[in-house]
């Protein structure tokens, strides 16, 4: 049984004008946003500022109120005064013209008189002086301040209008090129989406059922045609386990536990740890599968299961009855029937119709058992090879251990797994895949370097565009990627190296940790994920994605 994922389709031929695409847009999107900034940071400063006028004028505003009112209040009180300042003119002329000093003399009684009038006179004079003086200066100020106001009134209302058209104009520019880089980011992001589901493919999120027949090993790709063919100076990239989830029982390993002595029971208390095998008498005589309707579910569904090769080992064949019929009846209910293919678990009608005698002897053997925690169907994820290493049950060997020798001592290699310990260098999972032009999947010194000048610039990205940071192999890929010179140029100060000679890779429980090549250390993820973006031809490490997930790999070097 196989929790899988559809194989995604690859676009290399649409690699050229998507790589093309994303530098144009990556570059248009930068020099917008780069323009737009000046833009934004005088808008900001101009909104300020007309906020601080606004505010200087509101308050001259409230000032001119008061100015006009003082104005009009002062055209008031000259209107009273009206009648003071033409008598005090009018009689300020006559006594200035009548009231001469020689009349006063003549009309006078005495000498004390004589002063008394002069004196009067003259303070009478002054007094009138002042008020006329004081009256004809206040006629000026008003008019000096209205005319002022006017003009302040007129001043502020320009500005005012020019302020908002210019802020109106510069908003405009900005919110259209704002609208520009979200289209451009837009279309950014859909690029991008395509070319993740480009390296997808490359990487490969599924998993493979052995189903009848043997895999078959694959000579190149294995540890011993490394060792035997591979040129001195070479390296290669070898994978614990491939397409896998790495959850529940082992394929493989169930076989190799079987030739070991063990039986069914053990078998899946070992990769099932924690769980009842029950035999239900209340299982549904029927399940309905998709595509075929309703059918007995012991008699005929049971029967038709393509997970492994009715030759394996009896003990191995009952371990996988039992897992397929837990999955089954935990599944029954599914939507349009149980699947068929490695969504679910695989199949066979023809097989149902004339299933080997081994695996009618397993089925029948296990009739009406499934695995049970609490009283509940448990999940029995399978598949063909973990790796050594199962995230449900720990290792996969013959004292629970890892170590340096893990591959030795797993059930995996008992069972002759050829996707143990295994370089991956074709596209797809078969072994005729295509190779994308290579002979065989070995690295050479500068191929190796290379992955690893890839992976320090994607950990250190400064002034590099890693959108050209793709396969060399263009003749499969396309694109306009770094050449492996320009990469080392690129990353030259940050740790590049020209070739690699010497390698040490560190691993934990399932998990490799990190990897120094010619000093050069990285984690684990950051090497696969250089791997995936960046290794020649369809060289990759198959396990979960390229940026997460488990990861879990070896490098030999010859």
């Amino acid at each position: 049984m196989i929790m899988a994922l559809p194989i995604p389709r690859t676009y290399s031929d649409e690699l050229d004008d998507i790589n093309k695409q994303i530098n144009e847009l990556t570059t248009a999107l930068n020099q917008s946003v780069a323009a737009t900034k000046p833009l934004e940071s005088q808008m900001n400063s101009m909104q300020s500022q007309i906020q601080g006028i606004k505010n200087r004028v509101t308050s001259i505003e409230s000032d001119m109120v008061v100015k006009k009112k003082n104005i009009d209040d002062g055209y008031k009180n000259l209107t009273t005064k009206e009648r003071l300042f033409n008598q005090t003119v009018r009689d300020y002329y006559i006594k200035s013209y009548y009231n001469t000093p020689l009349q006063v003399f003549f009309s006078a009684g005495s000498a004390s008189e004589i002063t008394q009038i002069l004196a009067y006179q003259r303070a009478k004079t002054n007094q009138d002086k002042s008020v006329i003086t004081s009256i004809a200066l206040t006629i000026t100020d008003l008019e000096q301040r209205k005319v002022a106001l006017e003009d302040e009134q007129k001043r502020l209302v320009s500005l005012k209008a020019n302020l908002d058209q210019q802020t109106a104009k510069l908003a405009s520019i900005v919110n259209g090129a704002k609208a520009y880089q979200q289209d451009v980011s837009g279309k950014l992001a859909s690029l991008t989406a395509k070319q993740q589901e480009i390296m997808a493919a490359r990487n490969g999120n599924f998993t493979f059922s052995i189903g009848s027949g043997e895999l078959a090993d694959e000579y190149l790709s294995s540890i011993k045609g490394f060792r035997e063919t591979a040129p001195a100076g070479s390296f290669a990239i070898f994978s614990f386990g491939g397409y896998t989830h790495r959850n529940g029982m082992s394929q493989y390993g169930a076989r190799g536990r079987a030739q070991a002595g063990q039986n069914y029971q053990a078998i899946l208390s070992a990769y099932y740890p924690g769980t009842n095998l029950e035999t239900k008498g209340d299982l549904p005589g029927d399940i309905n599968v998709r595509g075929f309707g309703s059918m007995s579910f012991e008699d005929r569904y049971l029967l038709g299961i393509a997970e492994m090769p009715s030759t394996w080992h009896p003990e191995a064949l009952k371990a996988q009855a039992v897992a397929a019929r837990t999955y089954a009846y935990r599944n029954r209910d599914m939507s349009g029937g149980i699947c068929t293919d490695e969504g679910c678990q695989v199949f066979s009608s023809s097989k149902a119709d004339n299933s080997p005698q081994a695996w009618k002897d397993a089925v029948q053997a296990t009739r009406g058992q499934i695995l049970t925690k609490d009283g509940q169907p448990v999940s029995t994820q399978y598949a063909s090879t973990h790796g050594g290493f199962i995230n449900t049950s720990g290792w996969d060997t013959t004292d629970g251990q890892g170590g340096s020798n893990f591959i030795d001592k797993s059930y995996e290699k008992a069972g002759g797994s050829p996707w143990l310990y295994k370089s991956w260098w074709r596209k797809g999972y078969s072994n005729s895949g295509d190779t994308c032009g290579r002979s065989n999947p070995w690295l050479s010194g500068q191929e190796l370097a290379d992955i690893v000048n890839a992976a320090i610039a994607l950990r250190n990205s400064g002034g590099i565009d890693t959108g050209k940071i793709t396969p060399v192999t263009t003749s499969c890929w396309g694109g306009n990627p770094y050449s492996m010179d320009e990469l080392r140029n690129l990353v030259a100060n940050k740790g590049g190296i020209s070739s690699a000679n010497s390698v040490t890779v560190s691993q934990g429980n399932g998990i490799t940790n990190n990897v120094t090549i010619n000093g050069v250390s990285l984690s684990g993820l950051d090497f696969k994920r250089a791997v995936c973006l960046r290794a020649p031809g369809y060289i990759r490490i198959p396990q979960s994605d390229c940026e997460s997930g488990w990861t879990f790999f070896n490098i030999e070097q010859r």
